[in-house]
């Protein structure tokens, strides 16, 4: 559907708006078009340099089969779920807790501690990669499905805690003191109060760093080394050989791979666009 002109716009910002976005979707989704096309063509279009141009056949059912069949695609997948859900489950807990306690309790430490959460977001994570290696062998961690799901809570919890605290500071501090009044416990206002009011929040929360965790490919690298601990996305490089590369196969993996994080994102996709304009038109 072409864009209708915005009402009260310039012309010029009517025209850019028509070329623009279309320009923008387009060159948004030729990657990802390019890779499900690779992903049904067969071996002998890979090997001609036919990767552009329109299939010979579609080997939709055969590719995606051997997938699974010659690889250990099944086990990659379920190696990210026993490391994602756990992660994601642990970061967003604590950093509501922690966000719940910097955004409503005042304490000396209040600014510093929000200004630790804001600074580590700014640390290139790639300069901590040989000591948190060292580290996880040290603590028998690595090559471990609970070492991933320890540092993906660790390195997270930051943005996440940033993101929860933001959210919660915006809630009436009348409604906590009341409870307070009534003689509610502080963990039964957070549970009870706070949290069904941040629901919003925690799916958009959740559907990003499930996002982030999923597609991580520098930890998986880094402190995984065996099938049966590689996530799926560190797995797809085992899809391609020592002398010849299956582009066929890896894109087949790319895209159930992908899979899983666009389902979440549509199953909650009211609740994420809820959780990311909560609070957008308060003054």
């Amino acid at each position: 559907m072409y864009p209708t002109p915005i009402k009260h716009a310039s012309p010029l910002t009517n025209i850019l708006y028509r070329i623009s976005l279309p320009i923008t979707i387009l060159l948004w989704l030729m990657p990802l078009a390019a890779v499900m096309m690779t992903s049904i063509r067969s071996i002998q279009d890979i090997n001609q340099g036919n990767y552009w141009g329109w299939p010979t056949s579609f080997n939709f059912i055969e590719n995606y089969n051997m997938v699974f069949q010659s690889t250990e695609m099944g086990q990659y997948l379920l190696n990210s779920m026993i490391i994602t859900l756990p992660a994601v489950l642990g970061a967003v807990a604590l950093s509501t807790l922690a966000g719940f306690a910097l955004a409503k309790y005042k304490f000396k430490a209040n600014i510093w501690m929000l200004a630790i959460f804001i600074g580590g977001n700014f640390v290139p994570f790639q300069i901590l990669m040989i000591p948190v290696r060292d580290l996880t062998i040290s603590l028998g961690l690595y090559d471990t499905h609970m070492g991933l799901i320890m540092f993906h809570v660790a390195f997270q919890t930051g943005f996440c805690t940033l993101f929860m605290r933001n959210f919660i500071v915006g809630l009436p501090n009348e409604l906590l003191e009341s409870a307070r009044v009534d003689g509610v416990s502080e963990f039964k206002i957070f549970w009870y109060i706070v949290l069904p009011l941040v629901r919003p929040a925690l799916a958009a929360l959740s559907v990003l760093i499930f996002t982030f965790i999923w597609n991580d490919y520098f930890w998986a690298l880094v402190l995984v080394q065996s099938d049966t601990v590689r996530p799926v996305t560190a797995g797809l490089s085992s899809l391609q050989g020592q002398w010849l590369a299956s582009w066929n196969l890896i894109s087949a993996g790319a895209v159930v791979a992908a899979l899983p994080p666009v389902a979440l994102f549509f199953a909650m996709q009211r609740h994420f666009i809820a959780g990311l304009t909560l609070g957008a038109t308060k003054g």
